[in-house]
């Protein structure tokens, strides 16, 4: 598993920025068997859905290589297709599970469309953690972070997202495998592969800031 850190540590937005949706959308209803015989009516209301999911979403975008200009577009992509999907939720999966399969699909667009951050030194000013204590104790949580994000940006687009969604998230292989489409077996050989990478990546970027401290 990934550091403890790496699992928390990175801080989510505030509450600020709200997602836009066109008015004449109607509130989603969602009908459900619940068993042979039964029939329930579940509705889901998107407002509690956007606040319980907006922090997830916005770091898993992060994590994903969406760079920090294009975060809050890619953040409204992502929840106006929950919003306009979510009368087609059958709960076959989670709610957690069904949106992180709509967030892989909206970065993949974006890190396509080449609006990926180039330098991890940007990531790392973007993403200060104002909940640290003091300055000291923010830099270092800073730095992991642009660490993380630097370390991340070695994986191609499917061991990332397998890295991302297990390691970091803790999601089971079989949660991951319905998220991004894929087999378990699938999964399970992009996230070794993903965690060897992930590590050769931290060793090098490690031994270049060690090497930067003594010139």
């Amino acid at each position: 598993m990934a550091s403890a850190f790496f699992v928390t540590g990175d801080p989510g937005p505030s509450h600020s920025f709200q997602v836009t949706v066109r008015a004449d959308l109607a509130q989603p209803e969602l009908v459900r068997e619940p068993g042979e015989g039964q029939r329930s009516d579940l509705r889901l209301d998107f407002d509690p859905i956007y606040e319980e999911h907006f922090d997830l979403v916005w770091r898993t975008l992060a994590r994903l290589g969406v760079g920090s200009a294009a975060l809050d577009d890619a953040l409204q992509d992502v929840f106006v297709v929950v919003h306009r999907r979510l009368s087609e939720f059958e709960g076959r999966s989670s709610m957690r599970t069904w949106i992180f399969g709509i967030t892989l699909r909206v970065a993949s667009d974006y890190v396509r469309r080449g609006r990926r951050e180039k330098h991890a030194s940007a990531i790392s000013a973007d993403l200060r953690d104002e909940r640290a204590p003091d300055p000291l104790e923010q830099r270092a949580r800073s730095e992991a972070v642009a660490l993380l994000y630097a370390a991340l940006a070695a994986l191609d687009p499917e061991k990332r997202a397998a890295f991302v969604l297990a390691e970091l998230e803790e999601m089971s292989l079989a949660e991951v495998a319905v998220a991004v489409g894929a087999n378990v077996n699938t999964v399970s050989s992009r996230l070794k592969a993903a965690r060897r990478q992930f590590e050769a990546a931290l060793r090098r970027l490690r031994a270049k800031d060690e090497w930067r401290s003594r010139t």
